[in-house]
């Protein structure tokens, strides 16, 4: 909470997050233009605000997208402002509005989680079906996780599966695409002072979609990286997608 509470001190700072609440997904360009400041330091407090895991960001191209990722502060909420019952942040409103004033070909949901593990060992969780039906409760099997390769998100009581669809990109052990029904989710794989930068973007939701994945995937990534480091999950695992 020391991160996020640094990152908050500052004007500056608040007032991209408050740019970034009205209109997700900008360049540092975009962000730039409403700022009386060079880049530099533009760039310099966007650090100090994704160290803090306030905003998250996705290379399209060439460019660099941020995005706002509300959790750490309905965390703060919970912890202190619930407490005297003031309204709870309502999050899910806040994905759904931001994913509304977005572009159509950019990001619906992002999310990003730092994991005291390696690359290889992110990757190999995320790839095989075994552990993903530790932590995810479902089982997620491809023939090899190659492009053009077909997967399932497959129940583990035996019953069928809640869907799937085909590997997009598979760079291991650093990007993974894949077609999700008629969404697209990638995992990007990033070494981190030591740790690892895990980022989920999920993309082509509906808002119902929308309010699932923006409880689900915290969860799913939560008990990946108690797995990953502790080598133990819930004892119920988290959630599905679809079902």
């Amino acid at each position: 909470m020391d991160a996020v509470f640094k990152a908050l001190a500052d004007p500056t700072r608040r007032y991209l997050l408050d740019r970034l609440h009205e209109h997700n997904g900008q360049t540092l360009g975009e962000l730039c233009e409403r700022l009386d400041m060079t880049r530099q330091s533009a760039t310099q407090h966007l650090s100090v605000l994704e160290a803090a895991n306030l905003i998250s960001t996705v290379r399209r191209g060439r460019e660099k997208l941020h995005y706002l990722n509300p959790v750490p502060l309905d965390e703060i909420h919970q912890r202190w402002i619930g407490k005297f019952e003031h309204p709870r942040l309502d999050t899910i409103g806040a994905v759904k509005r931001r994913a509304e004033q977005a572009m159509s070909d950019r990001p619906t949901y992002v999310y990003t989680t730092y994991i005291e593990s390696t690359p290889d060992k992110v990757w190999h969780a995320l790839t095989d079906a075994d552990l993903t039906a530790r932590y995810w409760g479902h089982r997620n099997e491809s023939p090899d996780w190659q492009v053009g390769s077909p997967w399932r998100h497959v129940r583990t009581d035996g019953t069928g599966d809640d869907g799937g669809g085909e590997i997009l990109v598979s760079d291991p052990p650093r990007r993974l695409s894949m077609s999700w029904d008629d969404t697209t989710v990638t995992f990007d794989i990033e070494p981190f002072e030591g740790i690892v930068k895990l980022t989920v973007t999920h993309e082509g939701l509906s808002d119902e979609d929308l309010a699932g994945a923006a409880q689900g995937w915290p969860a799913v990534l939560a008990n990946l990286k108690t797995l990953l480091e502790t080598g133990r999950t819930m004892s119920q695992p988290p959630w599905k997608m679809h079902g």
